[in-house]
């Protein structure tokens, strides 16, 4: 189950945001062999979606999801929903784990 998180970004500037996932012990998770992927929408079945960069530390179970200040700007201000979703590409078939989920707000920018 993906854990729900909400985030607000400045419209027109650099957003970055880091995850790490960890086994029960605290460790941090081997996520060799995945890839990741995020897009935010109005809702579910908009046509219009922005692609966040969803970056990998493999061994040190770190995620990073980021955008620059050419996405953010041309993301309207307004209320959004996103999700990350990790393939697992050590499995056959392949396996899809979505690992966060929630509200994208964006905050509108008034100097550009």
């Amino acid at each position: 189950m993906a854990t729900k998180a909400n985030l607000n970004i400045d419209q027109g500037t650099d957003f970055i945001t880091e995850v790490n996932l960890t086994y029960a012990n605290g460790s941090p998770q081997d996520l060799t062999g995945y890839v990741g992927a995020s897009k935010v929408k109005k809702h579910p079945d908009a046509s219009t979606s922005y692609v966040l960069e969803v970056d990998i530390d493999a061994l040190n179970g770190k995620i990073t999801i980021s955008a620059n200040n050419t996405v953010t700007s041309s993301i309207p201000w307004g209320r959004y929903r996103y999700d990350v979703e990790l393939t697992n590409n050590n499995t056959s078939p392949p396996t899809i784990s979505r690992i966060m989920e929630g509200i994208f707000t964006v905050n509108p920018e008034i100097t550009s």
